[in-house]
């Protein structure tokens, strides 16, 4: 048998090529699919689409690895991958991504930054900033200070 390379948990599903799935998967485990999905896919494992693979739909996974064509909003709690020849159109949420030369990417992608780490976090026009505040020297007049 040939090696993937692709992790290996023994607990995989397959979506061969040629078959068409109108519906959905929840699988523990990997599902490679190189057929046509139009629904959506669940697992805590690793979704790999095959250069033949096409999903319409949503793919919630712990990974995703494709060099086949998606239009679908990807959740990933790790990474996705798109290899050379993959095509992805949707909304991709997940803390790293990766493009190889050839792949192609059209949609918005939430990597969960919402601002450089020097700008801090920005408060609501409603509440002001007591530290801009802090630090000024106060003068008393016509009173003596007790220390």
């Amino acid at each position: 048998m040939k090696k993937t390379g692709y992790a290996d948990d023994g607990n995989i599903t397959l979506l061969a090529k040629g078959v068409e799935l109108k519906g959905e998967i929840k699988v523990e485990g990997t599902v490679r699919i190189d057929g046509r999905l139009e629904g959506d896919v669940h697992t805590k494992g690793e979704v790999i689409v095959g250069e033949d693979g096409m999903v319409r739909g949503s793919i919630h996974a712990d990974s995703l690895i494709s060099s086949g064509r998606i239009k679908a909003t990807v959740t990933a709690t790790g990474k996705i991958q798109l290899l050379k020849n993959a095509i992805l159109i949707g909304e991709v949420h997940c803390p790293t991504m990766l493009m190889e030369e050839g792949a192609k990417f059209q949609g918005v992608s939430d990597m969960g930054v919402t601002g450089w780490p020097e700008e801090g976090q920005k408060l609501p026009p409603n509440v002001r900033d007591m530290n801009a505040h802090r630090g000024k020297t106060v003068a008393l007049i016509g009173k003596e200070v007790d220390l």
